[in-house]
């Protein structure tokens, strides 16, 4: 067969949606991280520090998300990161993107409980093929926000994220709380009244981006730094059903055991072959 290149599947343009007011929150997902918000009393104050008591010395956190790494949403969340410069922590570069599921630090052999191996990723794989999650059209506008971190909403249009997020969601570690697609503006420095940091919310102008989704990534970043860029590992191509691995020698094994069960070999240029 021909391989399978992204290059020859291009992601389809993402297009700004005219700016029209945005509706209250309903009682939903997003009423509900409202709510919390203001009932938290304060925002958390994060910390630009290691954390060596959560790593415990494993180098990165894998993590599913969308990639969102657009012009018109890196503008949407630079409008929002500057309406809120003044409380949010300086030097956060993580790209754009919604996360899906959690992950978990990558390990050839498993042994703590946020250790994440082989066994993991292929039962991630193949809960995406039963899935068969066609393509679909989300809606990124809303500035809102958790107790940690401002955030643009993402609507899910067409159901896709809530396919894709019950898919994986089973086989990584729970949050605890409901489901909020997001993409995150930044980090709060400090401890700051929630009315009055939501009524700065309100107050932003949101410009609503539609936001095609063809495909899902496996990415990384590195645990010891707080907001630090995200690394690409992998792309699930939604249509095909196949996951493209980039030339990453430090997940090997994974890139093994997906093949494995797959049926896709993995290519330094980035392709792929049934």
């Amino acid at each position: 067969m021909q391989p399978f290149r992204l290059a020859d599947h291009p992601s389809r343009p993402m297009h700004p949606v005219p700016p029209k007011p945005l509706p209250p929150p309903g009682d939903d997902a997003l009423d509900q991280a409202r709510r919390d918000f203001l009932a938290a009393g304060h925002t958390l104050e994060n910390i630009r520090r290691d954390f060596p008591e959560w790593h415990r010395g494993r180098p990165r956190y894998l993590l599913w998300a969308i990639d969102a790494d657009r012009p018109a949403i890196r503008e949407n969340v630079a409008r929002a990161a500057h309406h809120l410069q003044d409380i949010l922590l300086a030097d956060y570069v993580r790209q754009p993107h919604i996360t899906l599921a959690l992950c978990g630090f990558p390990t050839d052999e498993p042994q703590q409980d946020d250790d994440f191996g082989p066994s993991a990723l292929l039962a991630q794989l193949k809960a995406l093929r039963r899935a068969a999650c066609a393509p679909f059209m989300l809606q990124i506008g809303q500035l809102a926000s958790f107790s940690s971190a401002p955030f643009l909403a993402a609507q899910d249009l067409e159901g896709g994220l809530g396919v894709l997020h019950d898919a994986l969601s089973p086989t990584t570690h729970p949050s605890g709380g409901p489901y909020v697609p997001h993409v995150t503006v930044g980090l709060y420095k400090g401890r700051y009244p929630t009315p009055q940091v939501q009524a700065r919310l309100d107050a932003h102008a949101a410009r609503p981006v539609l936001c095609p989704v063809d495909r899902i990534s496996l990415m990384s970043y590195a645990a010891s730094e707080i907001g630090g860029p995200l690394a690409h590992l992998a792309d699930y191509d939604l249509a095909s059903q196949v996951l493209v691995w980039h030339d990453d020698p430090l997940h090997l094994k994974l890139q093994a055991a997906s093949s494995s069960s797959t049926g896709i070999r993995s290519h330094p240029d980035g392709s792929a072959i049934h």
